[in-house]
């Protein structure tokens, strides 16, 4: 069959409520289209309207992942309308068998569909049918949005080109305000793009009821069950994200751009984490600390003597600039991070890093004495440094005995 003189259908490839869509060759062109014929329309007198203003509202549009229009026209006392041809499926599966997507691809879909959205919303068009079926996926993976049949004009105030208090779009995929009676906006498109990726995800829509009516109450009042409650695996960003497309209010959710730009940018692998509550701050300073359990100032009160054991002849309590190291902790041998941490714990404080189980006491007021020169009490001090520094202990041993029988072999000779 020959349309118009000029394009030849071969095989029918979908049929919608406005018309069907066939598979065709532009014979002038010499190159394949998608031909769509309004089909007869006796009872609703605005589908011929509807159908004229999607081929004006395709027809502003030029974008990589919205569905090209190349001819409008009447045939035959019928309505076509001629766009590119995606060699490819669309995204609605089955009802038997619901397409289930990995986070990685969904990621994909949201920011294509979401750049489609973008390019509409800046021509003032608001799509209002955003659905599985109406993303189409061509042979290289690329996503397109399809199917402006019930868009409109935001500036358009009659708005509607439908029965008067009537709903237009698909219930699993519609808005809050839109449930209200209230107008599409470029939000209400955000909404339904969040619920299609939400069952790409899940492998059901965030809200599903017996009846029309208890559907759009869930969308107006219910919150959606977190995608991972449902089993998906994705990381905590991308839950956390998907979840403000959802939000009740229009002016919460992120615009079209928006939500292109996120995830074009990869921002929901780089900071999100499969498991809940992982913690970023201590994943960013491992180096300072035990990894993957927080930064050295947390680690301060573990016990001392055996790190310590490394620690060189810098710290000798009597000498008067051992003292500082003494103050810390010594558990690393750098001790990189804690001339930090001093200034945080000024005082007696710092003494509670190095014994944490002893805040005050005896050990504490030896310590106190040794720093001040040892007097009052030195054989506590020195009974205090030979059970926290052994070695040393025992080398300031042997250098005593040294000098005194040094001493006494001198006293001798003379």
């Amino acid at each position: 069959m020959l349309v118009a003189d000029r394009y030849r259908l071969h095989v029918c490839i979908g049929r919608g409520g406005m018309g069907e869509v066939w598979q065709a060759t532009d014979e002038v062109l010499g190159r394949a289209v998608a031909v769509k014929l309004m089909l007869a329309q006796g009872t609703d007198p605005s589908a011929a309207d509807r159908f004229r203003l999607e081929a004006q509202t395709a027809a502003r549009l030029s974008h990589p992942h919205v569905v090209g229009v190349f001819d409008f026209g009447t045939w035959d006392g019928k309505l076509f309308l001629v766009m590119e041809l995606v060699e490819g499926d669309s995204l609605a599966g089955s009802p038997s068998d619901p397409l289930l997507l990995p986070a990685e691809r969904v990621a994909v879909v949201a920011a294509h569909a979401a750049a489609g959205l973008a390019a509409a919303h800046r021509q003032g068009v608001v799509h209002r049918d955003i659905k599985p079926g109406n993303l189409l996926v061509d042979a290289e993976g690329t996503v397109k949005l399809a199917d402006f049949g019930i868009a409109r004009f935001v500036d358009d105030p009659s708005a509607a080109l439908t029965t008067t208090g009537q709903i237009v779009g698909t219930g699993l995929y519609l808005a809050p305000e839109r449930a209200l009676g209230q107008p599409a906006s470029p939000a209400s498109d955000v909404y339904s793009l969040g619920c299609v990726l939400y069952q790409l995800l899940t492998g059901r829509p965030p809200f599903r009821a017996d009846t029309a009516t208890a559907l759009l109450y869930q969308h107006i009042d219910t919150p959606p069950v977190p995608p991972t409650r449902l089993g998906a695996a994705l990381p905590a960003e991308f839950e956390t994200y998907l979840l403000s497309l959802l939000a009740k209010q229009p002016e919460q959710r992120p615009s079209a751009q928006s939500i292109a730009d996120w995830f074009s940018s990869g921002a929901w692998r780089s900071y999100g984490q499969p498991a809940p509550g992982a913690a970023r701050p201590p994943r960013a300073q491992h180096h300072t600390g035990v990894p993957g359990h927080g930064p050295a100032v947390a680690a301060r009160p573990a016990p001392m003597p055996t790190p310590m054991a490394g620690s060189g002849s810098g710290s000798m309590p009597m000498a008067g600039s051992g003292s500082m190291p003494m103050a810390g902790s010594g558990a690393m041998p750098g001790a990189a991070p804690m001339p930090g941490a001093v200034p945080r714990q000024p005082g007696p404080s710092r003494s509670a890093a190095r014994a944490p189980r002893t805040a005050s006491g005896p050990g504490t007021a030896s310590r106190r004495r040794e720093r001040s020169g040892g007097t009052g009490g030195t054989g506590g001090g020195l009974a205090e440094l030979s059970r926290r520094r052994p070695r040393k202990t025992a080398a300031v041993a042997g250098a005593i005995a040294f000098v005194v029988f040094l001493i006494i072999g001198m006293a001798w000779l003379s």
